[in-house]
């Protein structure tokens, strides 16, 4: 109990310290920034400036681009000719296959923790190129879909550094396998018209 009390008298006299020192030390820098944050939400009838981590700002920029670029079904038009070629034309892009890795470089602390990927090397192999028969989707109508999956090597240099309290540099070779799928549909191709 005698540990609380010296531990409250303590951070007591600090706060009084506190208390009696800031306001005579002539900065009024934190009570005007204050003041004019809420006079300026006020005009403006919304909230004072809150500050936002980059971390944060890049986390949602991120969501959009992978919502916008890899996040939709693309449903093609119907392919013209009784033996027209159906085969997968787009693999994976590099953007892609590094975004669909275990992310365990972001998050860090800089000079904490800090990890990063070098010398990255891509192997794209598609595994399965099959057609379905036509059918009826809702929203789409009548439509084949076309199965594309892709096999994905990747072969990275991963440092992982540190400079405080223990300076270090480790860096080890990373081999990672990655399954990515790039199904689209297919419009069926009504009958012909005369």
């Amino acid at each position: 109990m005698a540990n609380w009390n010296g531990l409250l008298k303590r951070l007591c006299l600090v706060a009084g310290l506190f208390m009696v020192t800031v306001p005579n030390s002539g900065c009024n820098l934190l009570y005007w920034a204050a003041k004019d944050a809420f006079i300026l939400a006020n005009f403006w009838g919304t909230t004072p400036l809150i500050p936002v981590t980059p971390y944060f700002s890049q986390q949602i920029e991120d969501t959009y681009w992978e919502e916008e670029r890899y996040g939709k079904v693309p449903i093609l038009d119907p392919v013209e000719g009784e033996n027209a070629p159906l085969f997968c034309l787009d693999p994976p892009s590099a953007d892609e296959v590094v975004r669909a890795l275990p992310d365990q470089t972001s998050g860090g602390v800089a000079f904490l923790a800090e990890t990063s990927r070098n010398n990255v090397r891509m192997i794209v192999e598609p595994i399965v190129d099959r057609l379905d028969e036509c059918r009826f989707y809702p929203m789409v109508g009548p439509a084949r879909l076309h199965h594309c999956h892709y096999k994905c090597t990747v072969f990275y240099e991963e440092t992982k550094r540190s400079h405080w309290p223990v300076p270090f540099t480790f860096s080890e070779q990373v081999e990672e396998v990655v399954y990515i799928d790039k199904d689209h549909l297919i419009r069926c191709a009504g009958p012909a018209t005369n």
